[in-house]
């Protein structure tokens, strides 16, 4: 299916297939070749813009999200596994993305690179060319450092100073109310998406 969200529409190549079942919705470009499978969801917000390069792969139930704040692109020939979940990063060309791997909001991953299953990849997180997060791993910071998951302390200690809260929302942690500022925020900015058929 696709949608309109704020008068943006999606285009989709005429080499490139979408399944019937899967979502497209906003200013989402698809190019030549891709295949978006199954379930996939790729929701552009209002403001945001996804860009899927040519002969990508998005597998079932995979979320590709922009948000007004972060663009989300997808270079060429590259694989967003299964129940994976990307939002508002910057993903070069031939990267495999495996199954149940997150990738967030104003990360970057360099050609060539592997995030395998159930790994993160960190908000402002950037991946040099070649990079393999491991199975369940986590990558965070710029360098990225990737550390395994019992490691919470130091994850935390570098995540920490990426200030979720404020790049992904604009909202200052050390305010009271911060969930309530974020989702009546979030409620307003997201809004009713029409769809097209």
């Amino acid at each position: 299916m696709t949608i309109s969200y704020e008068e943006q529409s999606p285009s989709v190549d005429p080499d490139a297939w979408v399944a019937q079942d899967a979502t497209v919705c906003g200013d989402v470009v698809i190019g030549a070749g891709s295949r978006i499978m199954h379930g996939a969801r790729l929701v552009a917000e209002a403001g945001g813009s996804i860009r899927i390069g040519r002969n990508c792969i998005v597998l079932e139930n995979a979320v590709i999200r922009a948000t007004g704040r972060h663009d989300c692109r997808v270079g060429d020939h590259c694989i967003v596994g299964p129940n994976s979940h990307v939002v508002g990063a910057q993903i070069g060309d031939e990267v495999f993305i495996a199954t149940g791997a997150a990738v967030f909001h104003g990360a970057h991953i360099g050609r060539g690179s592997e995030v395998r299953i159930n790994a993160t990849v960190h908000l402002r997180t950037r991946l040099e060319p070649g990079s393999t997060v491991p199975i369940g791993w986590v990558a965070v910071g710029d360098p990225a450092e990737i550390l395994p998951p019992d490691q919470h302390e130091k994850i935390w200690d570098i995540q920490r100073t990426l200030d979720f809260p404020g790049f992904v929302y604009g909202v200052d942690r050390s305010q009271p109310d911060v969930m309530k500022n974020i989702t009546v925020s979030l409620s307003k900015a997201l809004g009713a998406p029409q769809a097209d058929g």
